[in-house]
């Protein structure tokens, strides 16, 4: 699958609404297709209060752990899965960090369907890849900023597939400053989640 970003959408979104995650970008800056071929990251934007990014959004809806949205910045529709963790651990235990998240996105504008990122609410080391496990299977994800991507974009249709038939996803992720976290999502509702964006984001 072609990944063009969402983060100039994200970008677009906060100047009209109140979506402000676009640190990590809601969407990767992407259109250079492949992650090892992808220029140095921009720099990081001012640090703003992080807020919901479902605040500008309509509700779908709520599946399981699970719930599906639709927006429309710049006159785009798009249409998202998303859910919070069911635990959050972090090495060292007690470090803060902002909210995270995990997506499944779909973009008609730009053919971009199912994609699946995570914010994790911190920045990432440099050069350091997370990982993402549903059950037996693991899968790489490139990270910039406070965001992580599928790596292979080959796998990614696989993922999704596994999500939908797994009960948790485990995401890993480095900090910049070294702290460990992981993060376990809930797959209940996801499937039902992910049909309803495909519904309304044909």
């Amino acid at each position: 699958m072609k990944k063009t970003s969402l983060l100039g959408t994200v970008i677009a979104m906060a100047a009209v609404s109140a979506f402000a995650f676009s640190s990590a970008g809601f969407a990767q800056d992407k259109k250079a297709a492949k992650p090892e071929a992808k220029t140095a990251p921009k720099p990081a934007a001012k640090k703003e209060p992080k807020s919901d990014p479902t605040e500008q959004a309509v509700l779908l809806g709520q599946f399981g752990d699970w719930g599906a949205y639709t927006a429309t910045p710049g006159g785009k529709k798009i249409c998202f899965a998303l859910a919070k963790p069911a635990t959050a651990v972090t090495e060292p235990a007690g470090r803060n960090r902002d909210p995270s998240y995990a997506f499944v996105s779909t973009r008609p504008a730009e053919k971009v369907k199912n994609e699946v990122s995570v914010i994790v609410g911190y920045p990432q080391k440099a050069g350091v890849d997370a990982s993402a496990a549903i059950g037996s299977a693991n899968y790489v994800m490139y990270t910039q900023n406070d965001g992580a991507w599928v790596k292979n974009a080959a796998e990614e249709a696989q993922m999704v597939e596994a999500m939908r038939k797994g009960a948790d996803l485990v995401v890993k992720s480095v900090s910049g400053h070294g702290t460990k976290t992981t993060d376990t999502y809930s797959l209940k509702g996801l499937a039902q989640a992910i049909d309803k964006v495909a519904e309304e984001c044909k």
